[in-house]
């Protein structure tokens, strides 16, 4: 009997333990997904991304529906499989780009998710995850539609660039 109270304690422990790693809007955006489903990707309105974190298994696959005259994102949808961070960290960002043109969206960073959500450094593979496969999604509308490329880089992803560039120059502090 003591050996089950003990084992009982632990799992307590444990479990509270796991509690702390998560922030509130990560729980919330776990245990309450938004935009999840998926959109017909035959449609030349519909961009499709999907990328894994190979180092724990998570996949997510995020899908835009784009009204082509406006490049706002009019709907989006996610599946994700892997833990509940992973989970969250999608589901906080297609919030973020829902009613955004796709320059506004290339311009939402794993380091904005990760702020946001409160990540521990362990899990920020997951934000970068979420950002990647929102970048996916964009290229893959992009291709569908490559009259229109060339004016969401202009705005977007050229600003997005150089971010990206400068925190990866010798002496920045950026992790994520």
């Amino acid at each position: 009997m003591r050996r089950l109270t003990s084992s009982c304690a632990a799992a307590a422990t444990s479990l509270s333990s796991l509690r702390s790693l998560y922030s509130p809007l990560v729980e919330e955006h776990y245990n309450n997904p938004r935009n999840v489903g998926k959109l017909d990707k035959s449609d030349p309105n519909v961009g499709t991304g999907l990328r894994g974190a190979p180092e724990c298994g998570d996949m997510t696959q995020m899908q835009v529906k784009v009204n082509p005259e406006t490049m706002v994102i009019e709907d989006v949808k996610f599946k994700a499989f892997g833990c509940g961070s992973a989970i969250a960290a999608s589901s906080y960002a297609s919030q973020a780009i829902r009613g955004k043109t796709l320059a506004e969206a290339l311009q939402l960073t794993n380091k904005r998710i990760a702020q946001e959500l409160s990540l521990p450094p362990v899990k920020l593979h997951c934000s970068m995850l979420a950002e990647e496969t929102i970048q996916a999604a964009v290229e893959n509308y992009l291709s569908k539609n490559p009259s229109l490329k060339s004016k969401v880089h202009k705005k977007g992803h050229a600003q997005n660039q150089q971010a990206t560039e400068a925190a990866h120059k010798p002496g920045a502090t950026e992790e994520a």
